[in-house]
């Protein structure tokens, strides 16, 4: 049964649904609100991660006082330092007065950081201080500043994969997830769905003057049906299609299907951290994509040069000793190959004629695999830098549309191109 207080919660912040995961939900953030600690809101995007906050803000002391949601991800990363902490005067180009951040302006309030998983590193260790000991120094200031605030942060990234590959602290995870709020998607809520299409359906009715548009039960199994990746935000985006477009206020299976996108087996592509349960095999970068097929090519070249060592043994007659061993050819000398009549390989790409095989020891292989690596590893950069200048030529400079065009975050093309000085 549910509580009382949770109830009105639901009522007073507009969230539905009777799922248990989702009252516990509700539970803990309002148990937690009283205090002052830190509160870390994980979930998928599109689950209402943003209404925790302010449960949690009006729960508390602090509720008179002021509450600031930042979204951390739509704030570029050269002056996110500024506009979470302020500035000086002077402290860079366009600062042209003094200004306070929102850890200023929520002094004695609430600030809710939104994707926190996208901070940079250095604003993570700006971050990390404020949280300890209350304390933070404006952009071009040497001045210590306090401050009183709440932090509430939430975020949809996997921390246990960012904090493998180094893009979040881990100092900081520990500090902001001293209490955790997990919000269940939408899949996992499927007694929600009819709610909250039902709820969407009244509120788009009331807001376009129309009658309310309704489901058949195999529309409403089709509905439940669906995973909603995009969970309640795309839930309510699909309502309001139907609302406006269709004439007919009664839904069935055949109109819902136009309006429900083709389900994927997986949400991401297929180079982008997922990885092979056949070989192990992950690609979660280009240059790890750039590694593989360097190997993959040289593995390609000694197979072909064992197949073209085969063929001219057989072909002059010598016999070779089968090896596990790749097998090396030095060059020493033209040799010319006289047959006693023509012989036309059509099976095997031309080759020059090399002589004899020459079984090196393993550790002359081991010497030359490492110099190989090592050269492997000096044009994967050039590639890198040809692919960005490119790219940004193709694109007339504008890097949002070269940063899509190579599948790259923007904030990633900027640090590339400040890598390489291409800017």
């Amino acid at each position: 049964m549910v509580k009382p207080e949770i109830q009105s919660v639901k009522l007073r912040f507009g969230i539905i649904g009777n799922t248990e995961e989702l009252n516990r939900a509700i539970d803990v953030a309002m148990q937690v609100a009283p205090t002052d600690l830190s509160v870390l809101v994980t979930g998928e995007s599109g689950v209402g991660k943003e209404s925790f906050p302010q449960i949690i803000h009006q729960f508390s002391r602090r509720k008179h006082g002021p509450y600031i949601a930042v979204n951390c991800g739509a704030i570029p990363e050269g002056t996110i330092d500024s506009e979470l902490f302020g500035h000086e005067k002077g402290a860079f180009t366009g600062a042209i007065s003094d200004r306070n951040g929102y850890f200023a302006e929520a002094n004695g309030g609430t600030i809710f950081l939104d994707e926190v998983g996208e901070l940079p590193l250095s604003t993570q260790a700006r971050l990390l201080r404020v949280l300890e000991t209350g304390e933070y120094i404006k952009v071009g200031s040497s001045k210590v500043q306090k401050t009183d605030v709440r932090i509430v942060a939430a975020t949809n990234v996997d921390f246990s994969e960012a904090i493998a590959e180094g893009r979040f602290r881990e100092d900081l995870y520990y500090r902001l997830n001293t209490v955790p709020i997990k919000v269940p998607p939408l899949r996992e809520r499927p007694n929600d769905i009819p709610l909250l299409f039902r709820k969407f359906a009244a509120d788009f009715a009331e807001k376009y003057h129309m009658p309310a548009i309704q489901l058949n039960d195999a529309a409403r199994q089709l509905l439940v049906a669906y995973s909603w990746p995009g969970n309640i935000r795309q839930l309510k985006n699909i309502t309001e299609q139907i609302s406006i477009i269709e004439t007919n206020r009664d839904i069935t299976p055949e109109i819902l299907r136009n309006y429900l996108p083709a389900q994927q087996s997986s949400r991401l592509p297929a180079l982008l951290g997922v990885k092979s349960a056949g070989n192990g095999k992950s690609f979660e970068s280009e240059r790890e994509i750039l590694y593989q097929v360097l190997f993959d090519m040289r593995r390609d070249v000694t197979e072909l040069k064992k197949l073209v060592h085969d063929i001219m043994a057989e072909r002059g007659g010598t016999s070779v000793v089968a090896s596990h061993e790749p097998v090396h050819y030095i060059q020493k000398a033209p040799v010319k190959l006289v047959h006693d009549a023509p012989v036309v390989m059509t099976s095997v790409p031309s080759v020059t004629p090399l002589c004899e095989p020459v079984v090196i020891p393993a550790e002359a292989q081991e010497v030359q695999d490492s110099e190989e690596y090592v050269e492997e590893n000096l044009s994967l950069d050039d590639v890198e830098k040809e692919m960005i200048r490119k790219a940004l030529e193709r694109h007339h400079g504008k890097r949002k549309n070269a940063a899509n065009d190579l599948k790259i975050s923007e904030r990633t093309l900027y640090r590339k191109i400040k890598e390489y000085g291409l800017d």
